[in-house]
């Protein structure tokens, strides 16, 4: 992954969408406001995998929501990444868990949810949640609490 390096996505109008799973698309900047903590907060409501075992496309909105600690992710090629998995065959779990994993290697952040409400196959939907606090940190003990706590209020859902 490219880290702290120079942002060469964003305004390059030659950009190829990756065809496979591609972490090393990945670039971050340098966070401005660190002496604060707040969220940063990205909706992609037109995520899409393969099924491992089918072939057949899954599709889903994927929220992540990070607290930066010294570098934040760039959004084109967060947006590139996430595109890199259209052609990925993976369960949503581990689409999740990947996308998590390779954010917090990118960036060390100090907190970081990663949450995937997938389209239903089947007359089924999943719904992976994901989260991490840096160890040590206030931000590890409220990583546990949100993850105990994430779904306590549920969504109707009709739409899906």
């Amino acid at each position: 992954m490219t880290n702290k390096s120079p942002i060469t996505l964003l305004g390059n109008q030659s950009v190829h969408y990756p065809t496979h799973y591609s972490p090393d698309i990945l670039e971050t900047f340098e966070n401005k406001h660190g002496d604060n903590d707040y969220f940063v907060k990205f909706n992609c409501p037109e995520f899409s995998s393969l099924c491992p075992i089918t072939g057949q496309p899954d599709f889903a909105a994927i929220y992540i929501s990070y607290v930066p600690n010294i570098y934040m992710v760039e959004s084109k090629s967060l947006k590139l990444y996430l595109f890199s998995f259209r052609n990925q065959g993976d369960f949503h779990e581990d689409c999740i868990n990947k996308i998590m994993k390779d954010l917090i290697a990118l960036m060390d952040p100090k907190y970081i949810e990663v949450w995937g409400k997938f389209t239903p196959r089947g007359g089924i939907s999943i719904d992976p949640y994901v989260n991490y606090g840096q160890a040590g940190t206030r931000w590890q003990e409220i990583a546990f609490n949100r993850l105990a706590n994430h779904d306590l209020y549920p969504e109707k859902i009709d739409n899906r």
